[in-house]
């Protein structure tokens, strides 16, 4: 099992058209081969910060994932919005 959390941080004047596109990317991600769950959180009180939590099969399905055309269209179409560089970890379930 292969798990990443990724911290995203728009510019608070974008953060309805981000959560869109983010939206978008969990529905489409949800069909890649290998994602087991891709959860996609806004926070309550600073809403121009979301969180996603990704279950991947193996790290083999989650680097595909970042491959695909629906990562393309996100990244181009949200980098104008960000705040900052997301910071992007990845994990191994302990238990």
């Amino acid at each position: 099992m292969h798990y990443v959390l990724a911290r995203i941080t728009v510019k608070p004047e974008v953060a309805e058209l981000a959560k869109s596109i983010l939206v978008d990317l969990a529905l489409k991600s949800r069909q890649d081969a290998g994602c087991l769950a891709y959860e996609l959180f806004q926070q309550t009180e600073a809403p121009h910060i979301f969180q996603t939590v990704e279950q991947w099969k193996d790290r083999a399905d989650a680097e595909a994932h970042l491959q695909s055309l629906h990562v393309g269209a996100a990244i181009a179409a949200a980098s104008p919005l960000l705040a900052g560089a997301p910071e992007i970890v990845a994990y191994s379930r302990l238990l």
